[in-house]
């Protein structure tokens, strides 16, 4: 016999075979929220197109009807501290073609390629190519060129008013000021770093046109007007530079350096007033073709490069040691204390030399203010193993070492200095005179400004402020105290010293009759693949003056000079030479 199951009642039935009131009710609901959520799909989708692509898209449909002539931004000009025009511009022409407008192709190309000097055949395919709405013919036509042009009625050919960068002086703060693309956009130097108040915003003029690009005889026409870039106002002195530019070239004249570089601050803010890279480049025409002469003759290498800084770091040092005895610590050497007079020092089995060969009782008896004069290493090495790791790195950071200056302008060194942790004390003794580091020029000529200027280390900046063509100023750049480095005290006493350095030491060919220079000479080796590079040095002088209230200090740097290695021979009579320009534009009085 068959079992038969029982049969399950559908609950959701009433006996009548219809539905129950919740079960219409949760199925109405289903319906109202796939209803629901099909409009927001809708809105969403209408929102898209209208509001976030709305923009775009009439702007499409507006270009199918509508041929565009652009209205170049005027970039924006770059000024020295005086207003002295740096980098302005000359109006040139941009020339177009729409090829769907041209009606005679190969008579446009004829016309066209004898008035821009163009090649003929190249540019009839052009013209007669369907790829490509728009054509641009030739950039940057001066006006005699667009006067021929206007002699003749081509349609479809049009242009518009275009700029061309200039540069009054040529090769003058080259590096720094840097140039711009064929679209006048900022590629290197202060045009790329300030590219977005230079550029200004294009505008353009819209003529009505049919489908194929023919403007319309009776059409209309909108104008949206361009809005030109700001000008930049440099803190660099335009008589300063061509001073320090002059000695630089002097100098690579004289020596046959790799480079001759000079960097002139005013210590009170750290305004750069001066930055010479020499040889440099004209930026009337600049070297694109070949690239590794490009990065040469480009690179800023008092920000860029680094190198050991040799004795010109002992104003550091020197800093550190007064700094530490006018707090009283017992391990810095009071400005009586004499040093051992022995030419070497044997630090972790190394042995430190001085330059000198200490005969006849050179470098003997001497005090600090003798160590500076003469130059001498060991006294320098005792000084930083006597003050120890821990405070001898305290003032390193204080002096902005291992670490970006902070300079308005890109691909600035931090140097290399060893990790306080990993730091030997052979490596301490070295640091101590200017070896086992590696600075930027930039960070050798901040610190000495603030080892000699009261202690105070400032942002350095190469602008003073954002301002319209009509002098308003939109933004200014103000000097930004970053911190101390030694007292007031120690830094007069320090810049008293070095005056002495100039007067009587190895500093003596920057000395100025009638006017307080103070400074320190430096020779550092230089090193390839990790070892000392025979016969390479690197000569340099970093010198201030009033040496008692500093208003100017130069670091004059020449690389691998011939003739010469002695940077008290190379680089100080250089420093001098811009010191004596500065006191004559300036009409500096001598002090009485």
């Amino acid at each position: 016999m068959r079992r038969c199951g029982k049969i399950k009642k559908d609950k959701t039935k009433r006996a009548d075979g219809g539905y129950s009131a919740a079960v219409l009710r949760k199925r109405l609901t289903a319906v109202l929220i796939a209803a629901a959520f099909l409009f927001l799909v809708i809105f969403a989708r209408f929102f898209w197109i209208q509001v976030i692509r709305g923009e775009e898209l009439r702007y499409k449909a507006i270009d199918q009807w509508t041929r565009e002539i652009p209205v170049v931004a005027e970039r924006g000009r770059i000024l020295d501290r005086n207003g002295a025009l740096r980098a302005g511009n000359v109006t040139s022409y941009t020339v177009f073609a729409r090829p769907n407008a041209v009606k005679d192709k190969r008579e446009t190309a004829r016309v066209l390629a004898e008035i821009f000097s163009l090649d003929e055949d190249e540019l009839y395919r052009d013209l007669a190519s369907s790829k490509v709405s728009e054509l641009t013919v030739v950039r940057r036509a001066d006006s005699s060129l667009m006067e021929k042009l206007s002699e003749y009625d081509l349609p479809g050919v049009y242009y518009s008013r275009d700029n061309t960068r200039t540069y009054p002086y040529g090769d003058l703060l080259c590096q720094v000021l840097g140039f711009t693309s064929i679209d006048s956009e900022g590629l290197t130097g202060l045009e790329k770093y300030y590219d977005k108040y230079l550029a200004g915003i294009d505008g353009e003029i819209l003529y009505d046109t049919d489908l194929v690009g023919v403007e319309i005889e009776d059409g209309g026409a909108a104008y949206l007007p361009a809005t030109d870039g700001l000008d930049l106002v440099l803190t660099v002195d335009k008589d300063i530079q061509v001073i320090a530019e002059e000695a630089m070239a002097d100098a690579y004249a004289t020596y046959s350096p790799v480079s001759a570089q000079c960097v002139v601050l005013d210590p009170s803010n750290f305004e750069v007033l001066a930055m010479v890279n020499y040889p440099g480049y004209d930026l009337n025409d600049v070297p694109r073709e070949d690239a590794d002469i490009l990065n040469s003759l480009t690179r800023n290498r008092l920000v860029s490069d680094i190198y050991e800084p040799g004795s010109t770091f002992k104003i550091v040092t020197a800093a550190a040691n007064i700094e530490e005895y006018l707090q009283g610590n017992a391990s810095a050497f009071s400005p009586s204390r004499i040093f051992n007079s022995s030419r070497t020092r044997t630090v972790d089995g190394t042995t430190i030399r001085c330059w000198s060969n200490h005969a006849n009782g050179k470098h003997s008896n001497q005090t600090l203010a003798e160590a500076l004069n003469n130059s001498c290493n060991p006294c320098f090495v005792d000084i930083a193993l006597s003050l120890g790791k821990q405070t001898f790195y305290d003032y390193l950071e204080a002096f902005g070492f291992g670490k970006n200056t902070g300079i308005d302008f890109s691909g600035e060194s931090q140097g290399m200095l060893i990790p306080e942790s990993a730091v030997r004390d052979c490596d301490l003794a070295r640091i101590g005179f200017g070896q086992s580091l590696a600075v930027s020029a930039l960070q050798l000529a901040c610190a000495g400004a603030a080892a000699v200027n009261g202690g105070y280390y400032y942002q350095p900046g190469l602008v003073k402020s954002v301002q319209s063509k009509d002098g308003e100023v939109k933004e200014e750049f103000g000097a930004t105290l970053k911190n101390r480095t030694v007292s007031e005290e120690a830094s007069r006493a320090l810049a008293a010293l070095l005056e002495g350095v100039v007067e009587s030491g190895s500093g003596n060919k920057a000395y100025i009759e009638g006017y307080k220079v103070g400074g320190k000479t430096g020779t550092a080796q230089k090193y390839e693949n990790g070892v000392i590079a025979s016969g390479k040095y690197v000569s340099s002088f970093l010198g201030f003056f009033p040496a008692d209230d500093p208003k100017y200090l130069a670091l004059v740097i020449v690389d691998e000079p011939k003739g010469a290695d002695y940077g008290s021979v190379v680089a100080a009579p250089y420093a001098k030479r811009v010191f004596e320009g500065i006191i004559e534009v300036r009409g500096i009085s001598p002090y009485e």
